[in-house]
């Protein structure tokens, strides 16, 4: 019943991270009918050591280590908060933070402390997102966003995950984690490279000039 529908696969293993990829691909891929799996639903797919120095690099590493294994496009991403007080920190191990097995409250509760005396003027952060699209070829593309912030004084809200509740948004006078899902999923700064990303995957289906050139340089 899928054949010929178009395929992409998410490389990640984090459930909550995945479903908001999914959601935001299928806003932007709707009218092509493209099927979204999970890097899970391949049985024996590992995610490979994220060792990269930027969130580009391990984005990469990620969606090319997907497609080679799966034999469909791959998407792919990698996030973090940058903490202006912190000197950029948590920034590229955001989700290492403190140790990978800490829950994320615990990781906010250790920044909340460490900025404890920091003013409000100085409580300014972004999240970065990259992401890669991989084709079983080995080409990729990669593109970057950020999405500025300033870091409260105590988590806000129940929605969303990671670092949410603690990064506020002051254009819309509320946390990332207050925000409903549905609007999340078009001002995050996962949203926002992932719309620059979208007509390079609408290339690859519907076989326009786009999708014509990635696959001659990676020929």
């Amino acid at each position: 019943m899928d054949e010929g529908k178009p395929v992409i696969v998410i490389a990640s293993h984090n459930q909550a991270k995945s479903r908001e990829i999914a959601a935001i691909l299928e806003q932007g891929l709707n009218d092509l009918s493209a099927i979204t799996r999970l890097l899970a639903d391949y049985e024996g797919a590992a995610e490979p050591e994220e060792n990269g120095s930027t969130y580009a690099e391990n984005a990469l590493i990620k969606a090319t280590a997907c497609a080679k294994f799966t034999g469909e496009i791959a998407f792919a991403d990698d996030a973090g908060l940058e903490i202006d007080f912190l000197n950029g920190q948590p920034g590229l191990f955001s989700r290492r933070f403190a140790g990978e097995s800490t829950p994320f409250p615990q990781k906010m509760a250790i920044i909340l402390a460490q900025m404890e005396n920091a003013p409000d003027a100085e409580r300014t952060a972004r999240f970065r997102c990259a992401v890669a699209i991989a084709l079983p070829n080995g080409h990729a593309e990669t593109y970057e966003a950020t999405c500025e912030g300033i870091i409260t004084r105590s988590p806000r809200g129940s929605g969303g995950f990671g670092y949410d509740p603690i990064f506020f948004l002051p254009r819309f006078g509320c946390t990332m984690a207050e925000l409903p899902p549905e609007f999340k999923n078009r001002i995050s700064h996962r949203a926002q490279v992932m719309m620059k990303a979208i007509p390079a995957l609408r290339a690859l289906f519907t076989g326009d000039s786009h999708a014509k050139n990635i696959e001659a340089q990676s020929g």
